[in-house]
């Protein structure tokens, strides 16, 4: 295997990053762990308070710890292509009355990433935005609604020429507190007394609508990433390494979500909560959405969507919700702001924030079908998972499609609505952009089976842009009938303009994916080297950064040639591969002394597989004997993300260092197997992980994966540990500050039985962190349900807490009264044989500290 180094910029050394343990999350293929029974409650103030669904919370003990079992494009093409047809070349100009919809309304000034050390604008504790963050960005009359004959697209898209130009104070830093400044674009707050007053926006009567500069992370975390960003980062500094080891549970809620019947062993809620005013806005594993007192943990509000457990795709999961403030309705109109979510049975549903009734004008009595367009309806296989990002008032989502089905699968289309009344505004079909632009002719769909956005965008409302990580074709393990459009799309990051549709610029990372390492982590937005940059990283352990505007990379690309050929389709595998020299965390190649086991029996068996196993090293491609392939298509870095610490300089990654264990098989063998598609066999079937027993159809071949290669005798891994790691980036120069593993094997051990030993051993992680000001991190993740505190410096664990169910979710900070929240909805995850439960847990020092 050789790398190529680029030219083009100037090379950075390769990291010490080579060495550091790297860990995919085990999405293990054996059944989930049984409801555990209640044990210990260490680490749980017996003040903490329990509250139950639609009641007060009353005084009760905390959560406890439950012992349950843990365990494409062409292949010389360069990585980034600008699309020289569409305005999104051109960097956003201030507009003007003649200015390109591409430009239109990019007033808001360049995000600047270090706070500064004035203290003077906090956002105050009962969550009022401060002037800065009540900014919208017109200053003139709103146009005149478009004619009839206007698009969706186009209808409204005027109404971003009258963004006012950036002022010369537009250009200075957030303050520490979080006060926003205009180049800070968050979502608009759940309260009306913290939403941009209505007077100062325009009233256009269809999205797209003017670029808006509400409140940014602070007080409140109004953005799946904290803000707009997405660095999952938290200006406020009142818990420390010097006062955390006092952090104790201040509230507990449950929101009664618990898999029953047909949903048994299919829970992973991985949910995330947004902090607005003083509520925090959520979705259950089934999609009920719910508003919680911030400070009490008391119920507000619910609204159950009614999702059928026939509609659970992998797994019943909502990572978040997304909220929008209606310019043109005044304080106290009915979903003047309104919660909108993307539920696994396919639909777009907006609340009024303050009561949580559907809002009526909201597509049909607040619904909106994604099944429209996409063809015959098959539960299960199209399904919303991540937040909706919203620009300039248009709401834009992907889907998961279940992996493995079929080659003939439902449409990898990304579409935006209208956030006000529901209507398509555009849609972008990769294979087809300018005849599905408003929607597929009448008896069409859109084009089956390409690459698929199942994880969550990032929205830019400065640029009016939105960032796209796609996944893989729908059958990831057999490329040669893919069209040469799947191939030129599928594993990229695709840059599109908010508020028409069209592209902007791609980023491939994997050409020709085979692998299944379609993109899961959100993208976050910096400012590097006085460059509006995009960060991304990938599941081979990649870590990007690239000009957000046109998609050129601020750091060097090379390229990694003279690769394993295909046993089955020599003529399909690329022949070269792009690879970050700035940093990575991938490992060297695995050897027969890596394999590992409990006993020393296990660990034979784990060598002599080794030993029967083609493997090649990076990037070995499929075949019909088995194969190993490392890392494991967890990761690296997946769909919990990175955190970006702006103010010191550093990345927050935790990753996964696990392999898979693959094999193709032939289709008279999956036929004989019985193993068939969704479409012919209903959702009845079990969770099992992705890729063990898919059959492909329209494929030469099924596949069958050990998801991180356990062994058949014991159950545990055959690689030795570490299995997961977290790890600390400079960001100016790409080196490892520290690195260690995550995670400990008191949950772990053979068949399945909890080892309770403390030993760090670093365990399969899923979710992400949250960094904070105050020099600290938090995180859950990891197997052994435990929830950390970190030494943002030096990568020490501080503190912990004992949970009671599985940490696979990304923790939340904020404000109330003065006082710093931390809040986690652990929830567990079946891929993870972690506990599944139906808890939200809120920190915080004891009142007075």
């Amino acid at each position: 295997m050789t790398y190529i180094h680029s030219r083009s910029l100037s090379v950075l050394a390769l990291t010490a990053a080579l060495a550091a343990p790297l860990a995919p999350a085990l999405a293990q293929d054996t059944a989930p762990a049984p409801d555990a029974a209640t044990g210990s409650d260490e680490g749980a103030p017996p003040e903490a308070q329990d509250a139950t669904p639609a009641e007060p919370a009353p005084e009760a003990p905390t959560a406890t710890d439950e012992d349950a079992p843990a365990p494409a494009g062409d292949d010389s093409a360069p990585s980034t292509e600008a699309d020289s047809a569409t305005p999104s070349d051109e960097a956003p100009a201030p507009a003007e009355d003649s200015a390109a919809p591409a430009e239109e309304g990019a007033a808001a000034a360049e995000e600047n990433t270090a706070p500064t050390e004035d203290a003077t604008t906090a956002p105050s504790d009962d969550g009022v935005a401060t002037a800065e963050e009540q900014t919208a960005a017109p200053a003139e009359e709103a146009p005149a609604p478009a004619d009839d004959s206007a698009t969706p697209a186009e209808e409204g898209a005027a109404a971003a020429e009258e963004s006012a130009a950036p002022t010369d104070d537009a250009t200075t830093a957030p303050s520490d507190d979080g006060a926003a400044t205009a180049e800070e674009q968050t979502a608009a707050p759940a309260d009306d007394s913290a939403t941009p007053e209505a007077a100062e926006a325009p009233s256009n009567e269809a999205a797209p609508y003017a670029a808006v500069t509400p409140a940014d992370v602070g007080s409140d975390w109004p953005f799946w990433g904290g803000g707009e960003a997405a660095q999952r980062y938290s200006p406020l500094d009142q818990i420390t390494p010097e006062n955390v080891a006092g952090l104790e549970r201040a509230w507990v809620y449950h929101t009664g979500d618990l898999p029953s019947g047909a949903a048994e062993g299919k829970y992973s809620p991985e949910n995330t909560p947004l902090k607005v005013g003083d509520d925090l806005l959520m979705c259950t594993a089934m999609n009920i959405l719910v508003s919680v007192d911030a400070r009490t943990g008391e119920e507000n509000w619910r609204y159950d969507p009614e999702v059928p457990a026939k509609a659970i795709p992998y797994g019943a999961t909502c990572r978040g919700v997304s909220v929008w403030t209606d310019p043109a309705k005044a304080e106290g109109d009915a979903c003047r702001t309104r919660v909108i979510e993307g539920t696994i049975d396919a639909r777009l549903i907006a609340v009024d924030v303050a009561t949580g009734e559907p809002c009526a004008e909201f597509g049909e009595a607040g619904n909106v079908d994604l099944w429209e367009g996409i063809g015959d309806k098959v539960p299960g296989w199209y399904a919303v998972t991540a937040p909706p990002a919203i620009v300039r008032g248009v709401v834009i989502t992907g889907a998961q499609v279940k992996d493995g089905q079929a080659e003939d699968a439902p449409s990898g289309v990304i579409r935006g609505y209208d956030a006000r009344s529901g209507e398509l505004v555009w849609a972008w079909d990769l294979a087809a952009p300018d005849e599905m632009r408003n929607g597929p002719p009448e008896g069409e769909t859109y084009t089956r089976g390409t690459p698929n956005m199942w994880t969550t965008a990032t929205g830019d409302e400065e640029l009016g842009m939105v960032y796209l990580p796609l996944g893989n074709s729908s059958v990831d393990y057999w490329g040669s009938n893919r069209s040469e459009v799947e191939n030129d799309y599928a594993t990229s990051l695709v840059a599109l303009d908010a508020t028409t549709g069209e592209e902007r610029w791609k980023f491939q990372t994997v050409r020709h994916d085979v692998w299944d390492y379609d993109l899961g982590s959100q993208a976050s937005l910096l400012d590097y080297q006085g460059q509006k940059a995009i960060l991304l990283a990938s599941k081979q352990g990649d870590v990007y950064i690239l000009n957000r505007e046109t998609g050129d990379p601020l750091t060097p690309v090379g390229e990694v040639t003279d690769l394993p050929e295909s046993p089955v389709e020599p003529d399909y595998v690329a022949d070269s591969q792009p690879v970050s020299e700035w940093f990575d965390i991938r490992k060297p190649d695995l050897t027969e002394k890596d394999m590992w086991g409990f006993t020393p029996i296990d660990q034979l068996w784990c060598r002599i597989r080794f030993r029967q196993a083609r493997y090649d090293g990076y990037l070995t491609p499929p075949g019909e004997d088995w194969y190993i392939q490392y890392p494991g298509y967890n990761g690296g870095n997946d769909w919990g993300s990175v955190a970006i610490d702006p103010e010191r300089n550093l990345m927050i990654m935790n990753y996964n260092d696990v392999p898979n264990f693959n094999r193709l098989v032939p289709r008279e063998t999956a036929d004989a197997e019985g193993w068939k598609p969704i479409n012919e066999t209903g959702n009845g079937g079990g969770a099992g992980a992705e890729g063990a027993g898919d059959p492909q159809a329209g494929a030469p071949y099924a596949i069958q994966v050990n998801a991180g290669w356990q062994s058949e005798l014991t159950g545990m891994p055959c690689t030795r540990p570490p299995y997961g790691g977290i790890t600390g980036v400079d960001l100016e120069t790409g080196e490892q500050v520290w690195d260690t593993p995550i995670g400990t094997a008191r949950r772990n051990g053979p068949f399945g039985i909890p080892s309770m030993l403390p030993v760090k051993i670093g365990t399969p992680n899923n979710g992400g962190s949250v960094v904070t000001k105050g020099g600290l991190i938090f995180i859950g993740a990891a197997t052994d349900n435990l929830f950390r505190a970190i030494d943002l410096q030096t990568g020490e664990t501080l503190w912990s807490d004992v949970l009671d169910q599985g940490g696979q979710a990304n923790p939340i900070t904020y404000e109330v009264d003065g006082e710093q929240y931390v809040v986690i909805g652990p929830g567990g995850h079946h891929f993870m044989h972690t506990p599944v439960g139906d808890a939200l847990v809120a920190y915080k020092l004891p009142s007075g500290s």
